[in-house]
């Protein structure tokens, strides 16, 4: 029988360990980067989905004018489109969804109930996310134009008057339902913030012209 070279025994010993030491690596490297593309996978789903929402609510606006009666965007939708928002200097074109909840604002901008459709009389209050279909509030400017296509298809033309922070816990939107057309375009704030939600909201007024 050969006998080992010396130190070649201890060589060998150790070379389970260190071979169970790379594997650990690898797999670690593996799982971080597999949750990398996830983090990154969830972080585009969501404006993602918010496109592709805008596309079947076109439609489905499209055919609300067409029939008169309010359409649902899919067959299991809660929601229908109540107006048409365009922003031209911002290359905006949004569908505007009844309800402003949270399962409505994955999807696009929601009217909040109570306040009138935009267009009427009064004050019409549309909410959305500020990473998604609001992001754009962030570059608003006074005096820019916003447009507003009504469910009997007319289009009326509003100008930005102004843009606060609000504080929703000591301050609310009021309920105008009479009046000139006004709208009120609301977001949380900062725009920039790492978490979503808190009391601070950026609102954008809008006058009829």
């Amino acid at each position: 029988m050969t006998a080992l070279a010396p130190g070649l025994a201890g060589a060998n010993s150790n070379l389970a360990p260190a071979a169970r030491r790379a594997r650990i690596y690898r797999w670690a490297g593996a799982l971080l980067a597999a949750l990398a593309l996830w983090q990154i996978g969830a972080g585009l789903w969501i404006p993602a989905k918010a496109l592709l929402a805008q596309f079947l609510l076109g439609r489905a606006w499209q055919e609300s004018m067409a029939t008169g009666k309010p359409a649902a965007p899919w067959p299991w939708a809660d929601t229908a489109p109540v107006a048409r928002l365009a922003v031209p200097r911002l290359g905006v074109d949004q569908i505007v969804l009844a309800h402003a909840t949270g399962r409505t604002l994955a999807f696009g901008p929601g009217h909040l109930d109570g306040s009138p459709a935009p267009g009427e009389p009064g004050l019409a209050i549309v909410s959305g996310h500020r990473d998604t279909s609001f992001g754009f509030l962030a570059d608003l400017r006074a005096g820019d134009e916003i447009r507003i296509q009504r469910a009997d298809g007319t289009w009326m033309k509003f100008r930005v008057a102004a843009a606060a922070v609000l504080d929703e816990r000591t301050t609310r939107l009021p309920l105008l339902i009479n009046g000139p057309a006004r709208l009120a375009l609301t977001t949380c704030y900062p725009f920039d913030a790492i978490r979503p939600g808190g009391p601070l909201r950026y609102v954008a007024w809008a006058e009829a012209q």
